[in-house]
């Protein structure tokens, strides 16, 4: 038989070619992981690890990158595989920065993909957060399925997003606070699927589980879904992460699926909490934090990503008394509670609306583009 590594001549000669045995290889073993991930087979850490640095890498078609991660997803991934598939973008995908800071850093991030769609939070709470005292490093990427992302907000209030992580790591270690786009710290793989994926896929759980910061010594991270919690804090657990917080905010008089990636302001929020290697699920109330709760609809997203942005910039600048400022410092909250710095959430809650009220989360906001702003 002729070794199909050789030039292969076609009927009649019209046509020669060289088949690449060892591609071919690759793409029908691949395929056959498609397969059989479909119909139900579960993966090694190792070998997710193995299937998301393909997929990272580019090393496989868009076709076949595509129906695994749709596969995949629909299946269910298990805690094995979302660490290996975690595993893959920390190694191949992640550019880091460090710097000598020797308090907790937190992140603040949400996953995207959540049925009920908010004005952005996570991009003020991560400054209200700062101005009180606990240094952040936000990372957020654009919108996926969102109106806008954070990486949107963050542009058009005046942060460049080309701009080299150094300027982060400087703005981090000077001021506590720093953003960490996506577009910039994500070598090529996920920020190239991001321009080109309208579905959710196993990036949606892993990737704001990326650690750009090597600091970051907490998380507060919302969830697409109930379920997605428990699977954000085991993945946290299995890979090293101490302090974590995974919500899924509900909506007063909606079915319990029907929610938002934050602490909810408009009914109760599922909290799944790690702490020194321990796990406890629980809920809270506005009324925990020590507010009252608002319809939906006060803090629903605007049209655009620019109707986003003023109202985040209208809160910061001095508009105290919108639901959206309580929004915010609610979340606020959560990230001063879980750092260490407020012993619950309505003393975190005090903490982020005495800090708002005296213009310390807008100086966040002007430090921040001292350092990462356009020039």
């Amino acid at each position: 038989m002729q070794d199909l590594g050789e030039t292969i001549k076609k009927p009649y000669g019209i046509l020669e070619t060289t088949v690449d045995t060892s591609k071919e290889t690759q793409l029908r073993e691949f395929g056959r992981l498609i397969c059989s991930v479909a119909a139900g087979k579960f993966m090694s850490r190792a070998e997710a690890c193995e299937a998301y640095r393909q997929i990272i890498l580019n090393n496989q078609p868009e076709l076949q990158q595509g129906a695994f991660l749709m596969a995949h997803i629909t299946r269910g991934p298990s805690i094995k595989e979302l660490s290996g598939a975690w595993d893959a973008l920390d190694r191949y995908d992640t550019a880091k920065i460090k710097t000598d800071l020797d308090c907790p850093v937190c992140d603040i991030v949400g996953t995207g993909s959540d049925p009920v769609k908010t004005v952005n939070c996570s991009t003020p709470s991560a400054l209200i957060a700062s101005a009180c005292g606990l240094a952040v490093a936000k990372k957020g990427a654009r919108l996926v399925t969102g109106v806008s992302g954070a990486s949107d907000i963050f542009e058009i209030i005046g942060i460049d997003l080309n701009a080299p992580l150094s300027q982060a790591e400087k703005c981090l270690k000077a001021y506590g606070i720093c953003y960490l786009p996506g577009e910039a710290f994500l070598k090529s793989g996920w920020a190239r699927l991001i321009t080109s994926m309208r579905f959710t896929s196993a990036f949606n759980i892993i990737g704001p589980l990326t650690m750009p910061c090597e600091q970051t010594s907490s998380i507060v991270i919302g969830a697409y879904a109930p379920k997605v919690c428990d699977q954000l804090i085991a993945v946290l657990r299995e890979i090293g992460m101490t302090a974590a917080l995974a919500l899924f905010g509900m909506v007063e008089g909606m079915e319990k699926e029907m929610g938002m990636d934050e602490f909810s302001i408009a009914g109760p929020t599922r909290v799944v909490e790690l702490r020194n290697n321990e796990i406890e699920t629980y809920e809270v109330t506005p009324g925990d934090f020590g507010l009252k709760r608002v319809p939906v609809s006060k803090i629903a997203s605007s049209r655009d990503a620019h109707g986003n942005a003023k109202r985040i910039l209208d809160v910061l600048k001095g508009k105290y008394d919108m639901p959206e400022a309580d929004f915010f410092c609610m979340n606020a909250a959560g990230a001063l509670y879980i750092a260490g710095l407020a012993e619950n959430y309505a003393a975190g809650l005090e903490m982020a609306k005495e800090s708002l009220a005296a213009g310390k989360a807008y100086e966040k906001l002007e430090q921040l583009i001292e350092f990462q702003g356009r020039k």
